[in-house]
């Protein structure tokens, strides 16, 4: 018996090159990118956001001054104590309650800060430096409710590790006061 051979299997039909370009294998910005207009519509979109948030950001419900500076040397120690007098002025129509207290100098190059020291401490301090209480005012301290539309004064007491000397010289002496409920502190620069 003889077996029939298969005829070979025609080869197909020649085809067209295929039309290959390597840029759009990665990609273009005009195939991966969002239609210009959509991007431009995003960015006004941001800036209009931001304009808002900057036309009402909040600012502080209350001004301040400092209204007297004492410091005297702590002997043995480079450092300094000093007596910050404050008036503060709440403009809010709600109380503003302090939170916390900090004092700032930028003397000799450095910037040190220091929270104000408790109301409990003012009257040994006093004792053992009669200068900081020659022009002392009741203690502003944390917790202290100033009334809608009402004024305060009041001094706090802070020490910076610098000689008299660097004090006297310094450049900025700033007091920021911090409320409960309000995000922006009250800034005070002298």
């Amino acid at each position: 018996m003889s077996e029939e051979v298969p005829p070979p299997p025609s080869s197909p039909p020649p085809q067209a090159p295929i039309a290959f370009n390597i840029g759009e294998e990665y990609g273009t910005a005009s195939k991966n990118l969002p239609p210009i207009k959509f991007v431009l519509i995003a960015i006004v979109m941001v800036a209009l956001v931001a304009a808002v948030l900057i036309a009402f950001q909040e600012k502080s419900a209350a001004t301040g001054s400092i209204t007297e500076v004492e410091s005297v040397d702590v002997p043995g120690q480079s450092m300094v104590m000093v007596a910050i007098n404050l008036a503060v002025h709440n403009r809010g129509n709600r109380p503003f309650q302090i939170q916390s207290i900090q004092a700032q100098v930028d003397a000799g190059g450095k910037v040190l800060q220091d929270n104000a020291a408790p109301t409990v401490d003012l009257d040994r301090y006093f004792q053992a430096f009669p200068a900081l209480k020659q022009h002392a005012l009741s203690p502003m301290a944390r917790e202290n409710k100033i009334a809608a539309g009402a004024d305060a004064q009041g001094t706090i007491l802070v020490t910076f590790p610098v000689t008299p000397e660097v004090f006297a010289s310094r450049k900025t002496l700033k007091v920021t006061i911090q409320s409960y409920d309000r995000g922006v502190p009250l800034v005070i620069t002298k």
